[in-house]
């Protein structure tokens, strides 16, 4: 996942809100089988979105503050940022090209 990052409270705002290229974040939790899914589209997406998105994923587990903050009802859940402004967001599980037409529509 070298081309995935890890995103945490404590660092969320300076890799997520404070980026220069947008960021799509997967929220996601260890017992959620969608949310397997979810990131096996995201490695494989990843290569192809290299140097024009930067892909983060936080484990609302252990970090459950962001579930109130971004209205998270359901995980997985991805949300697109760029520059502190949520662009756009997709619930539950979703193909690799549906994923895919949602980023490029959006950068």
């Amino acid at each position: 996942m070298k081309n995935i990052i890890i995103v945490d409270k404590n660092n969320f705002n300076l890799n997520v809100l404070k980026s220069k290229c947008p960021v799509l974040v997967d929220f996601w939790a260890e017992w959620c089988g969608p949310c397997k899914i979810i990131s096996n589209n995201l490695k494989e997406l990843s290569k192809d979105f290299l140097n024009k998105i930067i892909i983060a994923k936080i484990n609302i587990e252990k970090n459950p503050e962001f579930l109130q903050k971004y209205n998270i009802r359901s995980i997985p859940t991805l949300i697109l940022f760029k520059q502190k402004i949520i662009i756009g967001k997709i619930i539950g599980v979703t193909s690799k090209e549906k994923i895919k037409d949602f980023i490029f529509k959006n950068l």
